[in-house]
């Protein structure tokens, strides 16, 4: 395939040039002006228009009426809907359950084998269970447990290979850091998060191994001029921390402070969605918890925000709105940061020879309409 006449996004610089794509297979073979090779069948023009990487969500349950903690046959209808919007690389996330169940639905991630129009399934993301019961969110808490190194071996048995993993966990209530310096020995990624953390607590867990903060503001202490908490130390060190941008989770002006502090290197944008994403509003649940959704907004019985109904593509606009940024700098949140994060931009999150071409085709420079959705290699609209 050769993409032809595009405007094409340069992650490095952060900015738009003039040139083609060529694809062989899964794989961007090349960026740059070419004549047309002889070999090429499909020839898209794009007379302009802008073409970017794919989305990334590292932090997402599920949508179309599906949950990934229980999905099964559903996998390829749920990777299906997040495709449709411009959304080719998911991190599964899974809320806290036993142990084992968790591990059950952690390999059926990672053995899912996506169609030509289904987004890849990357890994897993441990979002439960390792959490601070104080700032459970929706999580059910007789499914929280203790910060015990010994339950990783059990959980990471499914593993195959160099899987990605990323796990949150609250880890100011891993005293002497066993917890996480097991968990990087499994080669994983950390977020802290749902954490009670003090300001030297969050610098501590830095100090263990963490790379991120999972959904900054939510499930942690608010900014306090007396104690910082993770929102501070996350503001100022280089870790990258994930933001909910619904404009419910997190209000427009914390958004605007948000990217005020960590800018377009270190924020993460995340849909952290539930099954009731693309659905109508109604009686849903998430990791076997009943949630009610109404007006679009998701809550448990008692009132506790219980993940969202947003997609990213719209998480991506609702930044660019909130902040008044153009494309070529909010784009950053959601491609390589989110890839960087996890540890997945060897092979994603940006349009560079080598990586997989998943690409999408804009209507204009400052629109977030897809015209056109390129998926490992192949046009799937």
């Amino acid at each position: 395939m050769l993409i032809r006449n595009a405007m094409i996004y340069n992650s490095k610089d952060r900015s738009f040039f003039a040139g083609d794509i060529l694809i062989r297979g899964d794989k961007i073979a090349a960026v740059g002006s070419f004549d047309l090779p002889n070999d090429v069948a499909c020839v898209i023009d794009a007379n302009g228009r802008p073409v970017i990487p794919g989305l990334i969500d590292v932090h997402t349950h599920g949508r179309q009426g599906y949950d990934f903690i229980s999905a099964d046959a559903d996998l390829g209808k749920m990777a299906a809907a997040y495709a449709s919007r411009g959304i080719t690389t998911v991190m599964p996330t899974l809320a806290s359950a036993p142990l084992e169940y968790m591990a059950n639905a952690a390999e059926k991630m990672s053995n899912f084998c996506p169609s030509d129009d289904e987004a890849e399934l990357v890994g897993v993301h441990f979002e439960g269970r390792w959490l601070n019961p104080t700032k459970k969110g929706a999580h059910a808490p007789e499914m929280l447990a203790p910060l015990d190194a010994r339950e990783l071996d059990t959980i990471m048995a499914w593993r195959k290979n160099a899987t990605p993993v990323h796990i949150t966990a609250a880890f100011e209530l891993d005293a002497d850091g066993s917890f996480a310096k097991k968990a990087l020995a499994h080669a994983v990624t950390l977020g802290l998060g749902h954490t009670a953390a003090t300001y030297a607590e969050a610098k501590r867990a830095e100090a263990f191994g963490i790379s991120s903060y999972t959904h900054l503001f939510n499930t942690m202490p608010p900014l306090h001029h007396r104690d910082g908490g993770a929102v501070c130390a996350a503001f100022e060190g280089n870790c990258f921390a994930e933001l909910i941008c619904d404009g419910i989770h997190v209000s427009p002006e914390m958004v605007r402070l948000a990217y005020k502090n960590l800018g377009n290197d270190r924020l993460v944008l995340i849909s952290d969605s539930m099954e009731a994403t693309d659905m109508p509003d109604g009686k849903y649940s998430i990791a076997g918890n009943p949630v009610l959704v109404k007006d679009g907004v998701a809550l448990t019985e008692d009132g506790a925000l219980a993940g969202s109904t947003l997609s990213l593509d719209q998480a991506l606009k609702n930044l660019m709105d909130f902040a008044s940024l153009s494309l070529k700098d909010a784009l950053p949140c959601a491609t390589e940061n989110p890839a960087r994060e996890v540890g997945i931009f060897d092979t994603v999150g940006s349009v560079e020879q080598g990586k997989i071409a998943n690409l999408l085709i804009l209507s204009r420079d400052e629109d977030l309409f897809i015209d056109h959705i390129v998926l490992r290699g192949k046009k799937i609209k």
